[in-house]
């Protein structure tokens, strides 16, 4: 069984706690095959893992902590982007008008913007020196093929061998993988989730892209679920603090939600 969690919100929308339920539910193992944070908004998350001289973030340690066995965060999220803010004028590297992309950890390499300030506490914990630096987007992209695609082929193939896995998207894309083929899909928003049938949502991310030979990297699940009927709609109670935290808590406060997703899982 393998299941897809994608967030109509860019930020905010609740898939990370909507994956945690579900994953204590199931048993399944989590996934987040791309991930990041920000130096400003998520700085204690940053500082969590740095000073341990690793970088990964608080969704995917949630989705490690829920899985079953001994999972690390790094094992189940591949490519985690370290963000930095970037006030003024001027789109940086990689076209962000506010924000600068500064790290990436790419399974265990690491990828450093040479066009931009390393904060303090990265360069002093994190092991740079052997870094793989690009001040280019030419170069950056020579490098994603190399390195970013090699791991996201990676993490898929671990996803496919497991028995029961859950993929959790990032932002508002619609796949994370662009071969990953889910069962079923679940799309969270504040107070609402939408269950689709895998292989059509599947469908409507290929039209979406416009196909194989004009697709775009990316589509927005703003645009995919316009072109596919959900297979049922439901509410989602708004949870505190400590459920949130608690991944029985959500099971039991989203049972009705998963229980939509499995159905539509079963009849793939």
């Amino acid at each position: 069984m393998k299941l897809l969690v994608a967030g109509a919100d860019r930020v905010d929308a609740g898939k990370t706690t909507f994956t945690v339920g579900l994953l204590e539910r199931t048993g399944a193992v989590g996934f987040k095959p791309r991930a990041g944070n920000d130096h400003w908004f998520h700085h204690d998350d940053f500082r969590h893992a740095v000073e341990q001289g690793r970088l990964f973030g608080k969704d995917a340690r949630r989705l490690a902590d829920a899985s079953p066995g001994d999972v690390e965060p790094e094992a189940i999220n591949p490519v985690h982007r370290f963000w930095q803010p970037s006030p003024g004028s001027g789109t940086g590297l990689l076209g962000q008008a506010d924000r600068e992309f500064v790290i990436d950890r790419v399974a265990e390499n690491y990828v450093v913007n040479d066009t931009v300030e390393v904060p303090e506490t990265a360069r002093e914990h994190l092991p740079l020196d052997d870094a793989v630096r690009i001040d280019s987007l030419q170069e950056f992209n020579e490098v994603m093929e190399q390195l970013h695609l090699v791991a996201l082929e990676g993490i898929l193939r671990r996803i496919r061998e497991q028995d029961r896995a859950v993929v959790e998207s990032y932002g508002n894309v619609a796949r994370p993988l662009q071969e990953y083929e889910p069962d079923a899909v679940a799309v969270v928003e504040p107070a609402r989730a939408r269950v689709y049938e895998g292989d059509r949502f599947v469908k409507a991310c290929s039209v979406a892209s416009g196909g194989p030979k004009e697709g775009k990297l990316e589509e927005r699940v703003p645009a995919v679920v316009e072109l596919v009927d959900a297979v049922e709609t439901m509410r989602l109670p708004a949870l505190s603090s400590a459920e949130r935290e608690d991944p029985a808590s959500v099971a039991d406060a989203y049972g009705h939600a998963y229980d939509s997703l499995l159905d539509a899982a079963a009849t793939a």
